[in-house]
């Protein structure tokens, strides 16, 4: 069974979509065959990944694309995935084992205009779905938008971890503790819909600090933020091994060049100096592969 992964935060532009992109890609590149499902309605993943030109045709399109799994007899999830999705000029593949499940703008309608045919949440039907494809991966990582939502809630209903991406500031820590509340309050409410053989119900594992200015002091907020989580330890709201990852990820204009050109950080950068952001996306993406699975 694959490692599958939501990264949420309740709070918005922590640099979520730049985190998993490039984590995707360092992982994809040790050799790991990873899944990239984006469930954030912006498609900013999608986009960044397929390119507007590839992108484009998708988001006018009745199949491909996630929110078409969810139309009766439209598409089922495995017709969406985007097979070994970096490519170059020439259409050549640059990164073998990186596929995605596309996000349009439609998804937005999961949130108010869905209803089942049988009654079953959009979680139940997604989960049912991704289970017959799940085991060609190592891993599943979920783009989650910042709230615990319709499509938020299908990643978080089929993880078996869950990583927050931080800023070092308070609103980040906010974003955090509203996320718990929220996260046990989908738990209980999607606790009926588990079914034989599922992982354990997803639990907050780490926080990664992302997107660190140069010159920014960040042991204050990480003081905080380990209070944070001592507290809800105590509680028993997060996992027993949750912790702030050793490594972190810096601002760096090479991030905004990638999301340009289309690529992961990895494939554009041509940084001599070893301390670089790709290091930084390297170095998270390994602690994650020595983080021990969460036991089945």
């Amino acid at each position: 069974m694959p490692r599958k992964i939501s990264f949420v935060n309740y709070k918005g532009g922590v640099g979520k979509t730049s985190l998993v992109v490039n984590l995707a890609s360092a992982l994809a590149q040790m050799g790991n065959r990873v899944l990239l499902v984006d469930l954030d309605a912006q498609s900013n993943s999608s986009i960044w990944l397929l390119k507007l030109e590839r992108w484009n045709p998708l988001n006018t399109a009745d199949t491909g694309h996630l929110y078409s799994i969810f139309e009766p007899g439209i598409c089922q999830l495995r017709d969406c995935v985007v097979k070994d999705v970096v490519r170059g000029q020439e259409g050549e593949c640059l990164l073998p084992g990186l596929d995605v499940v596309p996000a349009t703008f439609t998804l937005v309608d999961i949130e108010h205009d869905f209803e089942s045919t049988d009654g079953r949440p959009a979680f139940a039907i997604f989960q049912e779905q991704l289970a017959e494809i799940e085991n060609d991966y190592d891993f599943i990582l979920f783009d989650c938008p910042p709230n615990v939502l319709y499509a938020a809630q299908c990643g978080i209903f089929c993880s078996s971890e869950i990583y927050v991406p931080s800023n070092p500031d308070a609103l980040s820590l906010i974003g955090f503790t509203l996320l718990v509340g929220k996260l046990q309050q989908f738990q209980h409410l999607s606790a009926s819909f588990r079914v034989a053989g599922m992982q354990p119900v997803a639990q907050v594992r780490g926080v990664i600090f992302n997107a660190i200015k140069s010159n920014v002091d960040i042991d204050v907020p990480k003081m905080r933020m380990q209070f944070r989580i001592n507290q809800f330890k105590n509680q028993g709201r997060v996992a027993k091994d949750t912790r702030i990852f050793d490594h972190q990820v810096r601002d760096a204009i090479v991030v905004r060049r990638a999301v340009t050109l289309g690529m992961p950080v990895s494939l554009v950068s041509n940084m001599a100096s070893e301390d670089s952001v790709q290091d930084d996306y390297k170095n998270v993406a390994e602690e994650i592969l020595n983080t021990p699975a969460m036991p089945q």
